[in-house]
């Protein structure tokens, strides 16, 4: 809370004598902290209006305010929870002497100025302001030291953002009608579908992760020309693993947009989408730092899906992921793109969509390649590469050599598929190394490998002799019945 807005300390007896009634309301005060001040003494007044009324010992008046200090509220211009029950005795006291204006908080006596810099220092700032209002907080700073050294001399600390305030409140900064302004803004529309797509990530519910909740992020992309959402999904990262598995699926759905129009968080300035809009031929534009305006379409449908979508959440959609995500899904598709869009003159996005998106490019029958991630590794002496602590093994003709690995970075490091590719060629996809068979592996230099199985060594005369001979099987088992005794007899003669 600001230092003017702490309330002021109170004795605790609920005294009736007369006081000096406070100082009216200072008009030269900036309107939005009048504002404040007026809300906090609303709150004020809200927690003592129903004892304002009673004599000073009214029995079980201090009970009812040791019950209101023992709530929790939520307090204008604090983030503190409760209000001591001296806190609101003194809150009475005021309300009986002075009424309503008494609750309002007290005002610095120096309101307006800083405490910081020494009030000839800031005199001298603000000349120069008024002399050229186009010096900029910075330029500002070093003129004053330079013509005024014997004033702003350099033992005295002018911090930017204590300048700024300080210009702030005596009306410097700010621009007149008719001043010329750097930022040229236009309203811009594409006429065809897949010109521009713009993406964006939006802080979405809290959502079931096993025993603990987890934030969610909607990450999304709408078409600029028809305001069409080729995909939009919740994921409990973004990351560029979680913002390219969107991005792939939109493509899947609608095609290759010519460019991606986003923002400068991490994922978006990832080396992966680079290279994933290079392969495609999309053009990657990062918007201006600072500036959410050139984003407008998005910034408003996540508007409207805080406004209609988020309350229909109920606890069974927020129970897992892909039940958000199936919510989600339906609700684009059934309500959102049917709908009349106003921006549209009153055509819903699918039928923009339907009517502009001729000339929309498919999306490539290898497009799981591009969305690869890729690094590079050298071959280990004992033709292993390794990745995220996992240990493959490659071709013994690439010990030594630098190759690059493709992989699904979404997969755990343990489920992957790595493709080996060397000088631009794909050689082959890598096996997780095996030990226990790699003790049965001839090693043969270079050469095609042949895994054989161990052969037993042969036993010597001496070793024969000792092992004891197996039982036979008695010839009168052999013959079945039915034979006759002839046939018994002839059979035991060939033995």
């Amino acid at each position: 809370m600001r230092a003017e807005l702490h309330p002021r300390r109170i004795p605790k007896a609920l005294s009736m004598q007369p006081t000096s009634a406070p100082p009216p309301p200072n008009p030269s005060l900036d309107p939005s902290l009048d504002e404040r001040r007026k809300a906090i003494a609303l709150f004020r007044y809200g927690l003592i209006a129903d004892l304002a009324h009673l004599e000073p010992r009214t029995r079980g008046l201090y009970a009812r305010l040791r019950e209101k200090a023992a709530r929790e509220y939520d307090i204008p211009g604090s983030l503190r929870r409760h209000v001591a029950e001296e806190t609101l005795r003194g809150w009475l006291r005021d309300y009986r002497e002075g009424g309503f204006d008494a609750l309002l908080p007290r005002v610095r006596a120096d309101q307006g100025a800083s405490r910081s810099i020494p009030a000839a220092v800031i005199d001298v700032l603000c000349e120069f302001k008024e002399e050229d209002p186009s010096l900029s907080v910075p330029a500002l700073i070093r003129r004053a030291r330079e013509k005024k050294a014997a004033i702003v001399h350099a033992d005295i600390v002018l911090p930017e953002s204590t300048v700024h305030r300080v210009l702030a409140r005596r009306g410097l900064t700010k621009k007149t009608k008719g001043d010329p302004s750097s930022n040229d803004r236009r309203r811009f529309e594409h006429a065809d579908a897949g010109d521009l797509w713009m993406s964006d990530v939006m802080h979405g519910p809290k959502v079931r992760d096993g025993k603990r909740s987890r934030r969610t992020y909607l990450i999304a992309i709408i078409d600029d020309a028809t305001r069409l959402v080729p995909h939009a999904a919740f994921a409990l990262s973004e990351g560029t693993t979680s913002y390219l598995a969107v991005f792939e699926h939109a493509i899947r759905r609608r095609g290759l947009p010519k460019r991606l129009y986003v923002d400068n968080g991490s994922a978006f300035r990832s080396k992966q989408l680079e290279l994933v809009c290079a392969k495609l031929g999309i053009v990657l534009i990062h918007a201006k730092p600072y500036s959410p305006q050139g984003k407008g379409k998005m910034e408003r449908w996540f508007r409207t899906v805080r406004m209609q979508f988020l309350p229909l959440l109920d606890d069974d959609k927020l129970a897992s992921l892909d039940a958000m995500n199936r919510a989600l899904g339906a609700w684009v598709e059934g309500e959102y793109h049917e709908a009349a869009h106003s921006g549209l003159h009153g055509e819903s996005p699918s039928d923009k969509w339907a009517r502009s998106s001729e000339g929309l490019r498919p999306a490539p029958s290898d497009l799981r390649n591009h969305f690869l991630a890729e690094q590079r590794r050298r071959v280990g002496k004992d033709r292993t590469v390794t990745l995220d602590g996992v240990a493959f093994e490659v071709d013994a003709s690439l010990v030594g050599e630098r190759v690059a690995l493709r992989y699904e970075a979404a997969r755990a490091p343990d489920k992957r598929t790595l493709q080996v590719v060397h000088n631009g060629k794909l050689i082959e996809t890598a096996r997780k190394v095996d030990v226990l068979a790699n003790c049965y592996v001839r090693r043969n230099n270079g050469k095609s490998l042949v895994v054989t199985e161990p052969k037993p060594e042969p036993m010597t005369a001496a070793a024969c002799r000792d092992l004891d001979p197996a039982e036979g099987i008695p010839m009168r088992e052999l013959v079945e019945d039915g034979d006759d005794d002839a046939s018994a007899l002839e059979l035991m003669e060939i033995f």
